[in-house]
């Protein structure tokens, strides 16, 4: 046997053992939880997962054994919209938005998106990297082990392949899992402000065919709003990515109804993001369509709304659901996972069980990753959270609190 890792002494032990699929309604309040529990990792993988009492006999001779002194344990985080990559920040729009104004307002005036495609435009590939290197560092810290990230920073050529290119570094060097999104359908850049259907025709017909043939993207995403990319527009994009083997992800519905959900179905998206303002119909389309919504209640709180995407409802209908930070410089500057729990408890009303399933197990599936990844399970990678509290509800019950949980990616702790 290679090399072996046993946690003991678990108090308990959140597996997520289920289905070999995403967990709907009912299933995502069943956390296959374990008490008094152990855990044996074999070469990065679980080997198994259960009570102390059946593993003991199954414990490899020169095996590392780590106490967890009836502490809790569960999988590791996995955040399933992210915009990881960028320069500076939008502090002084964060200001303004406090004194009254809008994010349209804020964004119609220069500021928004656009500000932060100037600095990133200017900013060299490493300048990118170490501020990247310190966003995903404060994510590991508070248990994300996979996240998925976009471009969209850039909008033309030479920055949308650096963000890329950063991404791909990172994910190489580890020891968080990337999944790279290209994003450049993020909003219509200031030189093409006239020429919407040529930077669209670009997108569609150049940068797409070069990103899906260097495999710097496995997803690709566009914004359909009233402030970014109509519906015929983002299909555009979207019905060209699927052509070149890319998967497809899309914000919609987060302002305005009409603004995606349905296109999410008509494609086969793999998600439909934000969805604040999507409705029943829109939800039945999603739902008959397998199409996975990802719940970002970070921006609604950032933004200071209280439209947040109807959970419950979509629960009702059989939804998978997935909850994610949305960390971006400007309408959501939250990288804390558990902070997510919180909201999407106090705000959505989702339960602590269903919560942590839509910020694990279901996001895993939502990156196709689901058989690798989000549940503590044999054969897959251990990616792994040893908390420092006994009852995982203490993940969202304890708001914004300065939780350090030990970290554990294929099977080995790591420190940021």
């Amino acid at each position: 046997m290679g090399n072996a890792l046993v946690i003991v002494n678990i108090g308990q032990l959140v597996t997520l053992a289920g289905p070999k699929r995403p967990r709907m309604g009912v299933e995502l309040r069943d956390l296959g939880t374990v008490e008094s529990a152990a855990l044996l990792i074999v070469d990065g993988r679980i080997v198994a997962a259960g009570p102390n009492a059946e593993l003991r006999n199954k414990i490899p001779p020169h095996a590392v054994l780590i106490d967890a002194r009836g502490c809790c344990v569960t999988p590791g985080f996995v955040d399933a919209h992210t915009h990881l990559v960028f320069a500076g920040n939008r502090a002084a729009e964060f200001e303004q938005r406090i004194a009254g104004a809008t994010y349209q307002q804020v964004a119609a005036a220069g500021g928004g998106i656009l500000r932060t495609v100037h600095l990133t435009r200017a900013a060299t590939k490493n300048e990118l990297l170490t501020a990247a290197r310190l966003h995903r560092d404060w994510m590991l810290r508070a248990g994300t082990t996979t996240l998925e990230a976009k471009s969209g920073y850039g909008l033309n050529h030479a920055t949308e392949i650096k963000i890329l290119r950063v991404l791909y570094r990172l994910n190489d060097e580890g020891p968080v899992r990337i999944v790279p999104t290209l994003l450049a359908a993020h909003t219509v850049p200031p030189e093409f402000a006239l020429r919407r259907e040529q930077y669209v025709r670009w997108i569609a017909e150049e940068l797409i065919p070069e990103v899906a043939a260097a495999k710097l993207a496995r997803y690709c995403d566009a914004f359909c709003d009233d402030h970014a990319f109509t519906v015929e527009e983002a299909r555009a994009v979207l019905s060209a990515a699927r052509r070149h083997g890319l998967g497809l992800r899309l914000h919609a519905e987060q302002f305005r109804p009409g603004t995606g959900a349905a296109l999410a179905a008509e494609l086969g998206a793999s998600t439909a993001d934000h969805l604040e303002t999507a409705g029943p119909a829109n939800l039945t389309q999603l739902r008959n369509a397998g199409v996975q919504p990802v719940l970002l209640p970070g921006s609604v709180f950032a933004l200071g709304s209280t439209l947040y995407p109807p959970a419950r409802a979509m629960l009702e209908l059989g939804l998978a659901i997935v909850v994610a930070t949305d960390f971006n410089p400007g309408s959501s500057p939250i990288m804390s996972m558990p902070f997510i729990l919180s909201l999407s408890c106090l705000q959505m009303k989702l339960t602590p069980a269903e919560a942590l399933t839509a910020a694990t197990i279901n996001a895993a599936w939502s990156l196709d990753l689901g058989n690798e990844i989000g549940s503590l399970e044999p054969g897959k990678q251990a990616d792994f959270l040893l908390h420092e509290f006994t009852d995982y509800r203490d993940l969202a019950y304890f708001i914004a609190a300065p939780m350090r949980p030990r970290v554990f990616i294929a099977g080995r702790e790591v420190t940021p």
